[in-house]
């Protein structure tokens, strides 16, 4: 017996559901991480959770939270002559304001799908005469790597390469989603992103709301133990942060990872589909890297922008409401022809309920 397959036990998933039906008061329990989600409902989790146990999901899709002003940013660069975008696939639908980049690719702009920003910079290396964009989508899951690539632009003097950062930290969202959604009763916390930043980001949520959360892995015991931790919480009135992916995260996180982040990134506001201004949410580039800045290089600047009239993906992701309750889910809006980016990513929350039925 692999090691592994206690985590995906159905006979141990059935004594921890055992014990959650044993609570009877109610309790809503936010994930913030899209794996979690799409987990949750192909699992079948959520349909066998007894009915005074809500789960919602929040923010955990970093393709979701990418505003609309920022995909028109994007296709904005795209149509600057001799710039190739780079980017993850999953952004390609993304919409903006007008149109997104497949559509930008479609009609003649330069834009190439990679597999991760060291395929970025090759592909500028190859190609000194074209200046390439990546596009630094994730939370602090994929940061250091996107910090570690514009090290070695640097390193390598590779001065066509620039990176259009995009990208978000978990914490402040956090605290804006309690602010504004005060019915979240405890968190089940993203383990990729924790393997990163570790536990102590959560404590400085706790002390301020007193909230408490679970650091989970992504396998059905994972999330039911991580569940019925969070109803022990609240039984005893003792909210705490808890690591129950040990497997794969430290307390203090991977050091390595973060002093890549803080190298090369500072802190910046940053807009949240859906969530507005977040402040000290966004990842700008720091003194010395600021030349592999594209905003800088290139003279951008992101405008706000309305999302798509009837989409409703900014409730979605602050939990306020489910998917199902948008008037365009599965019928106008669906995975083929998305309207807003919840629909796009396959973590994003609309997908998932789209591909796993409203469960």
């Amino acid at each position: 017996m692999n090691w592994l397959d206690e985590f995906k036990s159905p006979e141990i998933s059935q004594k921890i559901l055992a014990q959650i039906k044993e609570f009877d008061f109610p309790y809503t329990f936010m994930e913030v991480c899209g794996t979690h989600t799409v987990s949750i409902l192909r699992s079948g989790i959520r349909s066998l959770l007894p009915k005074n146990i809500k789960h919602i999901s929040g923010p955990g899709c970093p393709v979701c939270v990418t505003s609309q002003g920022d995909c028109d940013l994007a296709i904005l660069a795209a149509s600057i002559p001799n710039i190739c975008i780079t980017t993850f696939g999953d952004m390609l639908k993304v919409p903006g304001s007008k149109s997104n980049l497949a559509q930008a690719r479609s009609e003649g702009k330069h834009v190439e799908v990679v597999y991760g920003p060291l395929d970025a910079l090759k592909y500028a290396a190859d190609h000194p005469e074209t200046e390439v964009i990546f596009l630094g989508i994730g939370f602090e899951t994929t940061a250091p790597t996107v910090a570690a690539t514009i090290k070695k632009a640097k390193e390598q003097n590779i001065h066509n390469f620039s990176v259009l950062s995009f990208h978000k930290i978990v914490p402040p969202a956090l605290d804006a989603l309690l602010s504004t959604n005060p019915k979240i009763d405890g968190f089940i916390y993203p383990g990729h992103v924790s393997t990163v930043i570790g536990t102590k980001p959560y404590k400085d949520v706790l002390r301020k709301f007193n909230k408490g959360g679970v650091i989970a892995g992504f396998e059905p015991v994972d999330i039911l133990s991580a569940i019925l931790e969070l109803l022990k919480m609240q039984k005893d009135n003792q909210p705490k942060v808890v690591n129950n992916y040990h497997r794969a995260v430290k307390d203090e996180g991977n050091i390595n990872a973060m002093n890549f982040i803080n190298e090369v990134f500072v802190t910046e506001d940053a807009e949240w589909r859906g969530m507005g201004t977040i402040p000290n949410s966004g990842l700008g580039l720091r003194g010395e890297y600021k030349k592999f800045c594209a905003k800088t290089k290139f003279g951008l600047k992101s405008k706000k922008s309305p999302d798509p009239p009837g989409c409703r993906c900014g409730e979605v992701l602050q939990g306020l409401i489910e998917p199902y309750e948008c008037p365009l889910f599965g019928k106008v809006c669906t995975p083929i022809k998305p309207v807003g980016p919840c629909m796009v990513s396959t973590e994003g929350s609309c997908a998932a309920h789209y591909k796993y039925g409203k469960l």
